[in-house]
C-alpha cells in the first residue's frame, strides 16, 4: 500500500500521527530545555529536593499523631503518652518549618538565576540574527518573549516546579498512610479517582489552547503599544490619538476574552475538585463512624486521622490542578521562547572563517545576484526565469572600486542601491556570485573583523538614550574624550554641540529626540569618523540635512572620505558630482557608470535624473 495518496499527500491517519509524533516532540524538547536552564545549578537544585523531601515527611506527620494522641492517649487514659506524641508533634512542625524555609529560599535562588542566564541567551541571540529577521518581526513581539514570556516561566521554575515535586510526594506519601491505616476506608476515598482523571483529562485538553492564545494575545499588545509610543509624535501630529485608542481598545478586549476562557475553565474545574472532596469527607464519616459506633475495626483515632488525611489528599490534587494552570502558560511562554532561539541568521560565519587583515579597500561584485526570498522559482514554475528581472532585488551585478575612491549610487526608488550596500556590510549575502574586498570572499572571513573596518551612515542617524559624548565613543571601544572631540571637529559638530549648555554632556533623549534631525546625522557622522574604517558607507546620509547643515560638513564630509572607500547613496547634487565615479542602477542591473562629466555627454539615464534633480533644487 502506498504511503501517498493520489494528490501526493500522506493519508489521513499517516498525518494525524504524524502531528501527534511532532506535538510530542515540541513537548520533549520543551521540557529539555527548562532542565537545561537549572542544569548548571544542578547542586543547589538537588539540596532542594532533599530539603522537598523532608519538609512533606515532616508535614505527613501530624494527622497520624493526632489520632495516636486520641487513641494511645485520651482514649487510653495515658498522659506519658500523650506528651511524647505532643512532643513528637511540636518538632515534626519546627522541622517541617525549617525544611519549608530552606527549600522556598533554595528555589528561588535556582530560579532567579535561571531565569536571569535565559534573559541573556535571549538577548545575545537576539544580537546575533540578520538585519532581515527585524524586518520580518515587530520588536514589540520581540519585547514580549523578554517580558510577558520569561515572566510566565518565573512563575513555573519558582512555584512549579516545587509544587509539582511536593504536591506529588504528599498525595503518593498519603495515599499509603490511607492504606496502611484502614485498607477499606482507604478504597471508598479512592473512589473518585476516575471521575477525578476524566475531569483533568478534560481540562488539559480544553486549557491547552486557550493559555498559547493569551501569550499571543499579549505579545500583540505589547507590539501596538510599543510601535505608538515609538512614533507618537506622528500620532499627535495627524491628531490620530482616538484612532489608536480604538484600535488599542479592540486588541486589549481581544486579550480579555481570551483569557477570559482560561478563567471558565478554571471555574468549572476547581470547584468541582473542592466537591468530590466534599462527597469523599462525607462518605468517610458515614462508613468510618459507623464501624467506630459498632466497634467493628475502625478506631476514633483512626477516623480522625482518616479526616485530616482526607484534606492532605485532596489539596495536592487541587494545587497539581492550580499548576496545570501555571504549566499551560509557562509550556506556551517557554513555547515562544524556544522558537525565537531556534531562529538562524541568515548569514552564518562559516565554520573557520578567517580575521581579515587590515584592507587598503578594494571592493568587487563577481556576478552577484540577489533575491530577498531566496532564488526565484525557475521559468517552468512561475515564469521566473534566472535571467528574468521578475525576483531579484540585483542582477547581474559586475563592479569594482579601487581603494580610495568614492563612489556614488543614483537610480530611483527601488532600484536595488540599498540591497547593494548591505551586501557590502554583510547584512545579506548574495544569492549568486561572490562579494570580496581586497580579493577576500566575505563568506570566508568573520563578520567581526568585516565590521571593524566598515562604517555604516544610514539615512537616519539612530541616536541611544544617553550623551552626545557618549553616542560619538560609541564607534569605537575606549575611546578618550579628546577622541570625541576630535571626531565631532572632523566633521563640523563641534560647532552646535559647544552651544549645547551641557557641551558633549547634553543628554540626546529617547532615539535623539532632543536633537533636531540634522544634529542627529552630526553625531552619526562623528560616530562613523571616531571608528576610522577603512570602507565607509553613506546611505542617503544627507537627506535629512538642511542646506545650510551640509555646507558645514561638507569640508569636514571630504576630510572624512580622504583615502577611504566610500560607497554613498545620495540625492544631493553636491554630493554626486564630487564622486569619483557615478554608478546608476535601474531595476536591480547596472545601465550606466562614469563620472559626472561622462554621464552628463553620454545623454542617457543619468542626464534624465540630474536634469529633474536639478529642476526640483531650482523650484
Amino acid at each position: 500500500m502506498s504511503a501517498q495518496d493520489s494528490n501526493g499527500r500522506a493519508p489521513g491517519r499517516l498525518r494525524s500521527l504524524w502531528r501527534i509524533v511532532r506535538g510530542e516532540d515540541r513537548r520533549a524538547r520543551k521540557l529539555r530545555g527548562l532542565f537545561e536552564l537549572l542544569g548548571p545549578y544542578r547542586g543547589r537544585v538537588i539540596l532542594m529536593f532533599v530539603t522537598l523531601l523532608v519538609a512533606v515527611a515532616a508535614s505527613l506527620a501530624p494527622p497520624y499523631l493526632a489520632g495516636r494522641a486520641v487513641d494511645d492517649g485520651i482514649r487510653a487514659g495515658n498522659p506519658d503518652a500523650l506528651t511524647v506524641i505532643v512532643v513528637v508533634f511540636v518538632a515534626a512542625a519546627i522541622l517541617n518549618w525549617g525544611a519549608s524555609y530552606a527549600q522556598t529560599y533554595l528555589v528561588n535562588w535556582v530560579g532567579q538565576r535561571a531565569l536571569q542566564d535565559l534573559r541573556l541567551r535571549i538577548f545575545r541571540h537576539l544580537q546575533r540574527l540578520s538585519i532581515g529577521f527585524y524586518s520580518r518581526n515587530r520588536a514589540g513581539v520581540l519585547i514580549s518573549r523578554m517580558t510577558n514570556d520569561v515572566q510566565a516561566l518565573d512563575q513555573l521554575v519558582t512555584d512549579g516546579v516545587a509544587t509539582l515535586f511536593a504536591s506529588t510526594l504528599t498525595l503518593i506519601g498519603t495515599a499509603a498512610i490511607l492504606l496502611f491505616m484502614d485498607v477499606e476506608l482507604a478504597l471508598i476515598t479512592f473512589l473518585v479517582f476516575p471521575l477525578l482523571a476524566v475531569g483533568s483529562v478534560a481540562f488539559r485538553i480544553a486549557s491547552a489552547g486557550a493559555y498559547r492564545a493569551t501569550r499571543e494575545k499579549i505579545a500583540l499588545v505589547t507590539a501596538y503599544l510599543q510601535e505608538t509610543l515609538a512614533g507618537v509624535r506622528v500620532v499627535r501630529a495627524f491628531a490620530q490619538e482616538p484612532r489608536h485608542e480604538r484600535r488599542f481598545a479592540e486588541l486589549n478586549d481581544e486579550h480579555r476574552a481570551v483569557n477570559m476562557r482560561t478563567v471558565h475553565l478554571n471555574a468549572a474545574y476547581f470547584p468541582a475538585v473542592e466537591l468530590l472532596s466534599a462527597v469523599a469527607t462525607a462518605a468517610i464519616l458515614i462508613y468510618g463512624g459507623r464501624q467506630v459506633l459498632a466497634g467493628d475495626g475502625v478506631t476514633l483515632g483512626v477516623l480522625v486521622a482518616f479526616v485530616f488525611y482526607l484534606q492532605s489528599f485532596f489539596d495536592p490534587i487541587q494545587q497539581l490542578s492550580q499548576l496545570y494552570t501555571t504549566y499551560q502558560a509557562g509550556m506556551a511562554a517557554l513555547d515562544k521562547v524556544f522558537d525565537l532561539l531556534d531562529e538562524e541568521p541568515d548569514v552564518v560565519e562559516r565554520p573557520g572563517a578567517r580575521e581579515l587583515p587590515p584592507v587598503r579597500g578594494e571592493l568587487r561584485f563577481e556576478d552577484v545576484w540577489f533575491s530577498y526570498a531566496g532564488e526565484p522559482e525557475p521559468a517552468g514554475a512561475n515564469g521566473a526565469g534566472p535571467d528574468d528581472e521578475t525576483g531579484w532585488a540585483l542582477r547581474d551585478i559586475d563592479l569594482v572600486v579601487p581603494p580610495g575612491q568614492t563612489v556614488a549610487l543614483v537610480g530611483s526608488t527601488g532600484a536595488g542601491k540599498s540591497t547593494l550596500v548591505k551586501l557590502v556590510a554583510r547584512f545579506y549575502d548574495p544569492t549568486r556570485g561572490r562579494m570580496l574586498v581586497d580579493g577576500h570572499d566575505l563568506r570566508e572571513v568573520t563578520e567581526r573583523s568585516l565590521r571593524s573596518q566598515l562604517g555604516v551612515v544610514p539615512q537616519e542617524g539612530f541616536l541611544f538614550s544617553g550623551t552626545i559624548g557618549e553616542n560619538i565613543a560609541f564607534g569605537r571601544a575606549g575611546a578618550t574624550p579628546e577622541d570625541v572631540e576630535a571626531a565631532a571637529r572632523a566633521v563640523g559638530a563641534d560647532e552646535f554641540i559647544l552651544r549645547l549648555p551641557e557641551g558633549y554632556d547634553s543628554a540626546v533623549g529617547e532615539r535623539g529626540g532632543h536633537l533636531s534631525a540634522g544634529q542627529r546625522q552630526l553625531v552619526a557622522f562623528a560616530r562613523a569618523a571616531i571608528a576610522d574604517p577603512r570602507v565607509l558607507i553613506l546611505d542617503e546620509a544627507t537627506s535629512n540635512v538642511d542646506v545650510h547643515t551640509e555646507s558645514r560638513i561638507e569640508h569636514g564630509l571630504r576630510r572624512l572620505l580622504a583615502g577611504r572607500t566610500a560607497i554613498v547613496i545620495a540625492h544631493r547634487l553636491s554630493t554626486i558630482r564630487g564622486a569619483g565615479r557615478i554608478v546608476v542602477l535601474d531595476h536591480g542591473a547596472i545601465v550606466e557608470q562614469g563620472t559626472h562629466e561622462e554621464l552628463l555627454d553620454a545623454g542617457g539615464a543619468y542626464a534624465a535624473l540630474y536634469r529633474d534633480w536639478a529642476d526640483q533644487a531650482a523650484a
